[in-house]
């Protein structure tokens, strides 16, 4: 291969990193999408527009801005990886009719769904489950995904949303941060270094205000991604507003503790969302019918707690 065709020719993994980034603005967006460390994915990137020689995009204290040059090639390179995509996954899959292509949320994917799979693969093993992880609203067309677990408002253009369930969140920290910060009172936590989520700038606000407080310091550590807030917060670096059922195995081990009992329901919920094209394809309707059930044994099995 001439050095100009491997220019015209860049690896499949630097331009999936590319078209990450340049979806989600984000290094470590794209990092926990793709399952790799941001250097990684820094990297990929980096060797990318070397090799291109061509500026991708302008890294900010903000995030990351495509550049005019950047943009277009977001345009082209994001509609021909959807291409291989779809050939792919038709290629792996005998019975096309009996695929479903499912987009998942990264820790509600692994910590909720994932551990239920089995009870849907058992019940219907003529459907073949596809997956892949996504944040945020994306093309379904474009990126071959027949449904999606959304967390957010049901307002997804073109789709049709159906409510799963709403989320719970309360304040939690170290054993080891509380007992060097008692609190006994919800406004001892407004003078405390407060953990927070930059896909969730309110929740702090929201959750003060629903006990009666208001003048929420915004400063303090943000975050990305849900694991990396799980983490400082198990190493005593403040208080975190985290979904309690998606921390269930640090509250089991105590790593992580309930600051303050005081729960409030999220202003996001979670819904399983299809285009309107794929509201009647087949797997999609088993898949739906069978999330809700498992929703609803849930909720059951919490009200038994």
């Amino acid at each position: 291969m001439t050095s100009l065709s491997r220019r015209l020719l860049p690896s499949t993994a630097a331009l999936a990193a590319f078209e990450s980034v340049a979806r989600l603005r984000s290094f470590s967006l794209a990092a926990e999408e793709l399952a790799l460390t941001q250097g990684a994915i820094s990297r990929q990137v980096s060797g990318l527009e070397e090799l291109l020689g061509v500026v991708l995009f302008e890294r900010t204290s903000r995030g990351v801005v495509l550049t005019p040059a950047g943009a277009d090639y977001a345009k082209s390179v994001g509609a021909a990886l959807s291409q291989i995509r779809s050939a792919s996954l038709q290629a792996m899959t005998k019975r096309h009719n009996d695929t479903l292509n499912l987009a998942i949320l990264p820790t509600f994917g692994t910590r909720w769904l994932m551990p239920r799979i089995p009870n849907f693969v058992a019940r219907h093993p003529e459907i073949t489950l596809n997956f892949a992880t996504r944040i945020g609203i994306f093309d379904f067309d474009r990126d071959g995904i027949d449904m999606a677990i959304h967390i957010g408002q049901p307002d997804w253009p073109g789709a049709d949303c159906t409510f799963l369930m709403e989320e719970m969140v309360a304040p939690v920290c170290s054993p080891a941060f509380l007992a060097s910060h008692p609190i006994e009172r919800p406004d001892d936590i407004l003078g405390m270094p407060l953990l927070h989520m930059a896909s969730r700038p309110g929740a702090w606000s929201h959750w003060f205000q629903s006990q009666g407080l208001s003048g929420v310091s915004s400063k303090g550590m943000r975050f990305e991604q849900f694991a990396s807030v799980a983490q400082a917060c198990a190493a005593g670096l403040g208080v975190a507003l985290m979904p309690l059922f998606l921390i269930d195995a640090e509250l089991a081990s105590g790593q992580i503790v309930q600051a303050d009992p005081h729960q409030v329901r999220s202003p996001s919920a979670y819904y399983a969302v299809a285009p309107l094209t794929k509201t009647d394809f087949r797997p999609v309707v088993a898949f739906r019918s069978w999330l809700l059930e498992e929703v609803e044994r849930y909720r059951g099995e919490i009200m038994a707690w």
